[in-house]
Order: C-alpha cells, then sequence, then structure tokens
C-alpha cells in the first residue's frame, strides 16, 4: 500500500489514506477465491524472491496455500524503509528484492510447488522527489524518462486534504506522489503494458495499490487491456464512514477488501466477547462474501494499530486461527518482521535466511495458522453448523461434516464434551498435534488451555506425518512450545545438554518466541534419533537468569520430523 505509516518529513504519514481490492474475471461475475479450491494467500512482506520461491517449496505448497503475494517488484526509489518499494521509478523489474531473472525463477518455482503467484502492483502513481532508482534510472516529480512526464500527471498538484470530495481523493496527490492521470488512454496503455509483463512471465493475479485513488472507470478500462481479461485482480479500497467513495464500487472489477472485517476483529477480540462473531460477515453490513478480500492484519494496518498484530499474542494467533475456519471471503495471512519503527525496511534487505531469525515473523509458518489453511481447503463450501459459546470468549462451531473448531480465549482452561457433525472416528487436532476421538454421536472432549484452540478436520484423521494436510516438518528436531508467563523485559529460553541447543550455556540458550503469549515456542534442528535433555529459563535485557525448577527434562527426537513439546514451566 501507499507507505501511510512513514513519517511526513519523509513524504509518508501514519493515516489510513490507501486502499486495495481483490477482483475477479472482468467477463465473469467477480469470485474471491481465484480458480480452484484453495483461496488463502500468504502475503510475504518485503520478502525478496529467492526467499519466497523457498517458502513456496517449503511451507506454502505443504500446507496447501493457494497464492503468495509479493511486494512491489518494479523499480523504485532508493532508501532503506519499506515504503520505497512504493513509490515507482519506471516499470522494469529492478527493485530491492530482485530482478527479472529472480523474479521469473521465483514464479516458476512456486507454480511447481502448486501456488499462485499475485503480485503488488502499484499504479496510482509515481515517487516523488528527485534521485535515481534502484535500476539505476534517473527521475524527477513528474519527470519519469521514457515513462511519463508532466502531462500525464493529473492537474492537481496538492496533497489530498478531503475524503469527503471525490474529485480531491482521485485526482490529487497521495502523501505527495505524483498521481497518474488513469483517465488518458497512454497512461491506462502503460500501466497495462507493466501488467500485461508480470503476466508474460507468469503471474496469476494483481493486487492494486490505493485502488480508491482511481476511479473505477478507469481500473475497469485497464482491466479490459489485459492478455488475460480474468485474471486474479485484487483491489485495495479502504473503508471510511461518510467518504466520497465507497469500496463497493469496484465490485463490478472484482473483488474487494474489506477493511471492516480486520477492525472488527480487532475490537472483539480486544474489548467484546467472541459470542458476537455468530453471524460475522454480511449480517454486520460487509460486503457479499464472495467478493471480499480479508485478513487480520496488513503491513499499514499493524504499523497504524488498526488492526490486531503479531505483538497482541493468542488473541492475534486465535484471530488468525478464527478467520481460516470461517466461511466468509478470502483470506490474507501476514508474514512480516518484528518492528519498533514504522519505518524500518525487510532485514537483511528482504533474505531470510531462517524464520523466526533475524527478526522474521514467518507468520505463514506457525503451526497454529498454517494447519488451519488444510482445514480451510477441506471444508470448502460447507456452511456453519454446532455453534456453541458460553456467552464470553470461548466459542465452538463446526463446517458441516468436514472440520471443527474450538476457540478459548479466555484467562482459564475450558474443559468440555463438544458436539460436531464429523463422522466418528479419529482425527489429528492440527493445533496440537495430539490425538483427538469422536464418537458416534459425533462428540468429543478436549480440555483447551487459556489462548488455545482445537481444530479437527477431514483430511486429518491421523497425526502420523504432519496431521494430513498439515505441513509436516522441514527437518528433524524438536518443537518447543513452554507456557510461561513474563514481566516487561523477559524472554523465555531452553538450552540443553546438545550444541544445538547451548550446552547448558545461558550465554547459548535459544530464545523462544512469544507471538502465541502466554505460551513460548521455538523449532531447533537436532539430529534424527538424539535422545537429549533441557530446560527453560528466563532471562531479562541486564542478562539476569532465572531458570525453572525441578530435574532436567528429557525427550528424544523421532527418526523422521519433530518431538512435539508442550511444557508448563515449573515455578
Amino acid at each position: 500500500m501507499p507507505a501511510r505509516a512513514a513519517r511526513a518529513a519523509t513524504l509518508f504519514a501514519t493515516t489510513a489514506l490507501a486502499a486495495a481490492t481483490l477482483t475477479g474475471p472482468a467477463s465473469a461475475p467477480a469470485v474471491a477465491a481465484a480458480p480452484g479450491d484453495k483461496d488463502v494467500t500468504a502475503v510475504l512482506f518485503e520478502w525478496k524472491f529467492d526467499s519466497v520461491a523457498r517458502a513456496c517449496t517449503d511451507t506454502l505448497g505443504p500446507a496447501g496455500y493457494g497464492f503468495v503475494q509479493v511486494s512491489p517488484p518494479q523499480e523504485h526509489i532508493q532508501g532503506p524503509q519499506w515504503w520505497t518499494s512504493y513509490q515507482p521509478v519506471s516499470y522494469k523489474i529492478a527493485g530491492r528484492l530482485g530482478d527479472r531473472n529472480a523474479f521469473k525463477a521465483m514464479v516458476e518455482t512456486c507454480h511447481a510447488a502448486g501456488v499462485k503467484v499475485v503480485a503488488d502492483s502499484v499504479i496510482n502513481h509515481m515517487a516523488a522527489g528527485d534521485g535515481t532508482g534502484t535500476g539505476g534510472s534517473p527521475y524527477t516529480k513528474y519527470g519519469y524518462p521514457g515513462i511519463y512526464s508532466g502531462a500525464d500527471m493529473d492537474d492537481c498538484r496538492a496533497t489530498i486534504t478531503n475524503y469527503q470530495d471525490r474529485a480531491n481523493v482521485q485526482n490529487c496527490e497521495l502523501v505527495q506522489l505524483a498521481d497518474l492521470d488513469t483517465g488518458e488512454d497512454y497512461v491506462r496503455g502503460r500501466i497495462a503494458g507493466y501488467l500485461n509483463d508480470l503476466l508474460s512471465l507468469g503471474v496469476d493475479g494483481f493486487r492494486i495499490d490505493a485502488a480508491k485513488h482511481m476511479p473505477a472507470a478507469d481500473l475497469a478500462n485497464i482491466k479490459s487491456r489485459m492478455s488475460k481479461p480474468g485474471v486474479y485482480w485484487k483491489q485495495e479500497a479502504i473503508y471510511g464512514a461518510g467518504e466520497a467513495v465507497s469500496p463497493s464500487e469496484y465490485l463490478g472489477t472484482g473483488d474487494v477488501q474489506e477493511f471492516r472485517y480486520a477492525r472488527d476483529l480487532k475490537r472483539v477480540f480486544q474489548n467484546e466477547n467472541l459470542a458476537h462473531l455468530k453471524n460475522f460477515g454480511e449480517a454486520w453490513g460487509y460486503m457479499p462474501s464472495g467478493q471480499s478480500g480479508v485478513f487480520v492484519d496488513n503491513h499499514d494496518t499493524e504499523r497504524n494499530g488498526e488492526t490486531l498484530s503479531y505483538k497482541n499474542g493468542s488473541a492475534y494467533t486465535l484471530a488468525n486461527v478464527f478467520m481460516l475456519a470461517w466461511p466468509y471471503g478470502s483470506p490474507d495471512v501476514a508474514s512480516g518482521y518484528e518492528w519498533s519503527d514504522k519505518d524500518a525496511g525487510p532485514p537483511n534487505g528482504g533474505s531470510v535466511n531462517a524464520c523466526y531469525a533475524d527478526g522474521w515473523k514467518c507468520q505463514h509458518a506457525w503451526r497454529e495458522i498454517s494447519s488451519m489453511v488444510g482445514l480451510r481447503n477441506a471444508a470448502r463450501g460447507q456452511a456453519v453448523t454446532d455453534w456453541w459459546d458460553n456467552g464470553g470468549d470461548q466459542i465452538a462451531f463446526g463446517r458441516g461434516s468436514r472440520a471443527y473448531v474450538a476457540i478459548n480465549h479466555e484467562g482459564a482452561s475450558l474443559t468440555r464434551t463438544f458436539q460436531t457433525s464429523l463422522p466418528a472416528g479419529d482425527y489429528c487436532d492440527v493445533q496440537s498435534g495430539r490425538g483427538v476421538t469422536v464418537n458416534g454421536s459425533g462428540q468429543f472432549t478436549a480440555t483447551l488451555g487459556a489462548g488455545t484452540a482445537v481444530a479437527l478436520h477431514a483430511n486429518a484423521r491421523s497425526c502420523a506425518g504432519g496431521g494430513g494436510t498439515t505441513p509436516p516438518p522441514s527437518a528433524a528436531g524438536a518443537s518447543f512450545a513452554v507456557n510461561a508467563t513474563t514481566v516487561p523485559g523477559q524472554d523465555v529460553y531452553v538450552t540443553g545438554d546438545r550444541p544445538e541447543l547451548g550446552g547448558w550455556n545461558t550465554g547459548s540458550a535459544l530464545k523462544l518466541d512469544p507471538a502465541a503469549y502466554p505460551v513460548w515456542k521455538l523449532d531447533a534442528a537436532l539430529p534424527a534419533g538424539t535422545a537429549f535433555a533441557y530446560k527453560y529459563l528466563r532471562k531479562d535485557a541486564a542478562g539476569n537468569v532465572t531458570w525453572e525448577s525441578g530435574a532436567n527434562r528429557t525427550a528424544t527426537v523421532p527418526a523422521s520430523g519433530r518431538v512435539a513439546l508442550n511444557d508448563t514451566w515449573r515455578s
């Protein structure tokens, strides 16, 4: 999206100015899911293309993701901030995330893994200021040699100030960025040429950045010029009460992202009761499910606080579980990196050497989230059944005879016998990797810890091999998970008698991830068949260490895959 979260001094303001939507074929009714049965998109924000390719092979394909969305590939202004990717200089594929060859190789690798590619596409505007782009192209504001000149820009050269005025929103400049006159035939042809070039490299769809800032008729004309008119098309059009431009205007071109969905999830998870979600969707005034793109967060909203983010611990994780289980819209799973500076660009320039290292959060690969992609695929076409809630923050519901999910967003554990419509037999709880038996009446009994969920589906009848459609472990080792509370400034670590675990040296102990707080998690590589001892510790910023009590814990790595360790801190 436009770099709304950057400082005014760097030409970006922390406001909700831009918008994007998903759109379907121009020649057919718009549908949220592109052709096929897999409608979940992993949004790998600011990942280099070669890193995206590895993720398609290692995690996205095995988990059942239908799409991966990559950050804008075109040449852009130089600078370390993430939002430089949203200031185009030319339509060459020459951004910091990789060149044309890397992009093409990524698309081919992802296709081989069964994952389609959506390219984030910045076509509303060009860069502000003067300089040289990431691909070596010189530019000035309103002058982009070989592409555009001032005559190709809208006449309004002032910043947008009034969202109640359609002309101001669609003809003036979004945070001072040179606004293209998309009503001109030449400009439309240039934009279409860029998108068609991406199609020639195998791209399957586009996210249209800042769609609200272009008239719907202009986008329809550009889409009609596509070499594949039925290409997957998702537009960003942010809803604002009382604004002159409504996201629903863009439904004629394809799908639109429903920002109210993410905002309401934050409000319900933080301040209301999950019981209120019983009729979540169109009954809340949202756009039609089949034309809506949904998300828990994206790179803008996690920074401006509009939605939940990875910083919200188990509330964030459970919101993703709910989104993937609930049959409204077509979900995007955000996968980015840790930040304290809202402008900060990606670690290592976008190279992801390993998940959960160097600040990369890899939400798409969290077991709680990735396992739900398989559940969603298995439950496709099934309505909600067997709803239960306690009037508060404990809910459960089925998806016909194909799936069942229970969520505990309260501070105490929940033990209950749940009524489902599942056939009797054994299932894998893909959240924990533990077996569950459904009796002849469709019932099972389970205990859910605070901030956890249970999820069963027809394609995961056994936990062997990763739980059906749950992605298998990428390497031998251990999956640590410990329920441990901390005070501000403390983190939880694990160490043990193996060099891979730090050899009992607290300075070399492995830090666990608190994304599902109070549960801390880490996957560690260890040789297959290895027996090992381990123990958890707390460490603060000053390096003070507190060990958990009791004897050393022990475990053994299986012959293939990882041993799952679900522990509770011993006081």
